[in-house]
């Protein structure tokens, strides 16, 4: 018996034991598995799901593409990604996996946010155009927009100053206001940094996860009055589940002036001084051959000087950014720093950008999670700067010290027209700007409190942004100003924006349905105050002290601006086939009278994803996405300043009795409490097409809108007792094609080349100015025409002599001598008056386009960017002679002239008559730019590891590598200020840019 149970229970025991020791080789042989999940360029994708198949176990790579699961041998791991196939791997005894996701040939499931939330693309109604990551992650830029230029249909970027820390102009499918703002509405992470007098520049373009751009009146829509000029979501990186991922981003490079403008030769100058003597019958300094006192005694020494080289230096500019991400399933980061250093090309141009983010996310409870977007960023532009139009004007014999070292004020003296370029670097003013923003949001979802109420949330967005702005600025001796003059300049601005949002999803059979609605409010307050000191006792005071000066000065002002908006969106859906939208907001603005304060603009929008259709199932092979849109709305425009629309009066101290007192006058401009807002209604047509599975991608829209209501302000009668008065007076009209082309070339084990194509056209004109009937001169608004136009004479030649002495010019120019510009009889009337102007064309581009081809080999990948800008016309003030100064400065080296030799029938002479009628020289504008170029390459893992980091990128780029253009000047975008503007001093060359940069993760 006892035999019996031992054998029973050494049996049991035997089969306890052997299932212990399975039970504990199986966790033996549990492991945690590590790897990185890449595209096929070999780049890391950061927020990949992975999860272990049958489990709950479930983490996402971080912003190299890594990740750490616990997972067994036999386990599979599902992988998933928005915009990449899905991928299953079954876990062997490996524990490090380099896992390469091929795209999805589906990417209608991708979410694309926009405003207030976000949609399948498939289901999107409105035209929204989402920036390539590639532009966003690979492109070395100081702000977004940078990277946007050229690559986005109808989104014009112009980087008219390349002045370190300026940024570039934005417009969306053209002006569609006359005196309002043209720039799009930014929003960031939900908290609209637009109209909180914060600058694209405060955003670390490193930080960036995704940039979309609305531009259709559904699109818009949602954003009512501040969506009339397009609208910019920026989403900024956040933390993902998994252990802490370091990111260092850094690069290094020169710049150089792109075009060096050339100005002539000594010897070439002294032969147009003698050709200015010749024609205006004027004598040399001294005999000749040069025209001043101190360029005569540099000609008799031989001493020459190169100004351009004396203001220029080889510019150099460093970005280091560092940033720390992670965080659980309840509590994910994100935190940034960087640090970003200019030193420009012309002496005193520098900038110096510190800024800091943090982004959280918390899951407070399963139906509440909080979270903050929050940045402080520093900007800093002290320093003298050279002025490089007074530098371009200089003769090479001029005089740039004295005989004490010291910088001479006008270096062609007797010639005081001209002053000292390197004098404003003797100063050190300081121009400082901050911006403290501190977002964050609750977000409640009230299906986890009671499922019947699934599909219910609520957020409520708050933000707050600071903005001080100081200048301090002291002019002394160094300037020749021996009295001394100080000023400093202070202003805040602060903002609040509120926000609640209710959102209701629903999906029952076929139907899916959402609801957004919105009740926000916003205040911004701004103040400035500016004091100023003259007579001071000696320059060691500076502005640091104000009070030592003989007379002092001191004003003051601030203003609040707010608004209240409600909003509600419904988007509906069938069977993912048939789309609808409709939405109505409702502003109203502190800038408006009491008679008119609010404004409703509704917009409705409908898409057909005919590609789902059944009669397209037999064609899926080769038509793999075909949706058509078309939308119709209406947004408005404040487009006037705060207080426009009262009865306003200015304080003036008049001398009473003897005192000085205070008098209340009332101003000029007469209030209007029936002002209304501006209103925009449009029409926009598209098509998102994909064809061979998606290898040849894109999308056409068409649009036009019609601009009524404009806020111009009108002249009175002077019997009222006013000058003017803002009235809803004008209309203008756009309309245009946007069109985006992506193509798959070659695709490749080894080798991708794939390409971009955007193209845009638009046609802006104006079709009523005062409701009469007829044009404004003065402002160059004419019916018919676009916005921005040249009105002048049409140039057919130039004067000869030959002309002249046949009296050829008499009843035509009467006054017209040899070498004049011969202008054409446009009106007929035998002689050349105001009535023989005409417009010439526009301003703005006609068409712009964009080709990106990018081309990968393994481990390499090249990004080659070229964008055109056709269509446009300036005034050229570098042919125009600066207002006709051309005896009274040196010129450039591609700038002819004429003489009873050459005969030139293209340039004018060197005469002071040989432009009365004041013709502005328009020029063609247009140019082609090789734009960037960027090689770089990603370290293949097995070699990183062995450096013990986790993700290696080197890459090499160029920006504004080369123009092709027919445009004499220092560059067809850039601006060009001529003397006597009051800010020619900010004039500053294109810059051309080489960087070596490096993406290591650890």
């Amino acid at each position: 018996m006892l035999n019996h149970y031992y054998n029973r229970y050494s049996k049991k025991g035997l089969l306890l034991n052997s299932l212990f020791l399975i039970a504990m080789s199986s966790y033996g042989q549990s492991a945690t598995v590590k790897g990185v999940i890449k595209d096929l360029s070999g780049k890391g994708v950061a927020g990949v799901t992975i999860r272990v198949k049958g489990g709950t176990e479930t983490v996402q790579t971080n912003a190299q593409g890594n990740f750490s699961i616990p997972a067994s041998p036999g386990n599979t791991l599902i992988i998933t990604s928005v915009g990449f196939q899905e991928k299953q791997i079954t876990i062997g005894q490996q524990v490090n996996l380099d896992v390469t996701l091929a795209p999805s040939e589906n990417v209608l499931e991708e979410l694309v946010v926009v405003g207030y939330g976000s949609q399948k693309r498939s289901d999107i109604t409105g035209s929204v155009a989402s920036v390539p990551r590639d532009r966003l992650s690979k492109i070395p830029v100081n702000n977004v927009m940078q990277a946007i230029q050229g690559a986005v249909s109808n989104v014009t970027v112009s980087q008219a100053s390349s002045i370190p820390g300026d940024a570039p102009s934005v417009q969306v499918r053209g002006r569609n206001s006359i005196s309002a703002t043209t720039e799009p509405y930014v929003v960031v992470d939900g908290i609209p940094l637009t109209k909180t007098d914060g600058s694209i520049n405060d955003i670390n373009p490193n930080d960036i996860e995704s940039v979309e751009i609305l531009k259709d009146p559904s699109a818009v829509a949602i954003y009512g009055v501040n969506g009339s000029n397009g609208v910019i979501l920026i989403t900024t990186k956040r933390g993902t589940t998994g252990k802490p991922s370091i990111r260092y981003s850094g690069y290094a490079g020169v710049e150089n002036v792109a075009h060096l403008l050339e100005p002539v030769s000594g010897e070439e100058l002294l032969k147009r001084y003698a050709e200015y003597a010749r024609i205006t019958n004027t004598s040399l300094y001294n005999g000749g051959p040069v025209r001043n006192q101190y360029e005569y005694d540099n000609y008799k020494n031989g001493v020459t000087t190169d100004w351009l080289d004396a203001v220029m230096q080889t510019g150099v500019i460093q970005n280091h950014n560092v940033s720390l991400s992670g965080g659980s399933e309840n509590a994910k980061y994100f935190v940034s720093g960087d640090y970003l250093n200019e030193k420009g090309v012309l002496l005193g141009y520098n900038y110096k950008r510190y800024s800091f983010r943090t982004n959280t996310d918390f899951k407070a409870t399963k139906y509440l999670s909080v979270g903050t977007s929050s940045f402080i960023v520093a900007h800093n532009r002290d320093g003298g700067r050279a002025n490089l139009l007074q530098a371009a004007a200089m003769s090479p014999y001029a005089r740039m010290y004295n005989e004490d070292g010291s910088l001479t004020q006008y270096p062609m003296y007797s010639e005081q027209l001209w002053s000292n370029p390197l004098l404003p670097t003797t100063l050190d003013p300081q121009r400082r700007q901050f911006n403290i923003s501190l977002n964050g949001y609750a977000d409640l979802n009230f299906g986890e409190l009671y499922k019947p109420l699934a599909g219910l949330k609520y957020k409520l967005n708050a933000g707050y942004s600071y903005v001080p702005v100081r200048n301090n600025e002291y002019e002394g001796e160094s300037v020749y100003n021996f009295a001394g003059l100080g000023r400093i300049t202070n202003s805040e601005t602060q903002t609040y924006t509120v926000e609640n949002i209710l959102t209701y999803t629903k999906d029952f059979g076929k139907h899916h349905i959402d609801f957004t609605g919105l009740y926000a409010a916003k205040s911004k307050y701004w103040q400035q105050a500016i004091a100023t000191g003259e007579v001071f006792p000696n320059d060691a005071l500076g502005w640091g002290n104000l009070g030592a000066a003989s007379t002092q000065k001191v004003s003051s002002t601030a203003d609040l601006y707010r608004t209240i908006s409600q909003m509600g969106r419904l988007n509906y859906a069938y069977d993912s086939r048939y789309m609808l939208t409709l939405t109505v907001r409702r502003d109203g603005a502190s800038v408006f009278g009491r008679n008119n304060k609010y404004g409703a603009f509704p917009s409705a929008a409908a898409a057909w994803n005919i590609h789902n259709e059944s009669f397209m199932q037999n064609a899926k092979h080769i038509v793999s996405n075909l949706k058509w849109r078309i939308s119709y709305g209406l947004s408005g425009n404040e487009a006037i300043p705060v207080y426009r629309t009262q009865f306003l009066m200015d304080s003036n101290p008049m001398a009473m009795n003897g005192l000085s007192n205070t008098a209340l006058t009332i101003r000029t401009l007469m209030g209007n409490y029936d002002l209304q807002w501006e209103k925009t209604k449009g029409l926009n047509t598209g098509v998102d097409f994909g064809l061979l599975n998606n290898r040849i991608t894109g999308s056409i829209d068409m649009y036009k809108s019609s601009t009524y209501d404009l806020l111009l302000t009108q002249g009175l009668p002077k019997l009222t007792g006013f000058a003017t008065v803002y009235s809803n007076i004008g209309k203008i009209e756009n309309k245009g094609i946007d069109l985006t082309l992506n193509t798959k070339n070659i695709v490749k084990d080894h080798f991708n080349w794939s390409s971009t194509l955007v193209f845009s056209r638009n046609k802006n004109k104006i079709t009523e100015v005062y409701g009469n009937g007829k044009d404004d001169l003065g402002n160059r608004w004419f019916i018919g025409q676009p916005l921005g136009v040249i009105y002048d004479y049409t140039k057919v030649g130039i004067w000869q002599a030959d002309e002249i002495a046949s009296g050829a010019n008499k009843g035509w120019d009467d006054a017209a001598q040899a070498g004049d510009l011969k202008l054409a009889d446009i009106n007929g009337d035998g002689k050349i008056d105001d009535g023989d102007r005409s417009v010439l064309g526009q301003t703005a581009p006609k068409w712009t386009a964009g080709l990106t081809n990018t081309f990968t080999y393994k481990a390499f990948t090249l990004n080659v960017f070229i964008n055109t800008v056709q269509g446009a016309l300036r005034n050229n003030p570098q042919i125009g002679g600066a207002s006709d100064e051309m005896g009274r400065r040196s010129t450039p080296a591609a700038l002819g002239y004429w003489t009873p030799e050459n005969k030139s029938n293209e340039w004018r002479s060197l005469g002071n008559h040989s432009n009365i009628h004041g013709y502005g020289f328009p020029s063609n504008a247009s140019f082609t730019r090789l734009k960037d170029v960027t090689l770089s390459y990603t370290m293949p893992q097995q070699l990183v590891e062995k450096i013990g980091v986790q993700g290696l990128t080197v890459y090499a780029s160029g920006r504004n590598l080369y123009t092709w253009t027919n445009w004499l000047g220092w560059d067809p975008e850039a601006r060009d200020i001529t003397r006597g503007s009051g800010n020619d001093n900010i004039n500053y060359p294109m810059v051309r840019t080489y960087v070596l940069g490096i993406n290591l993760s650890f």
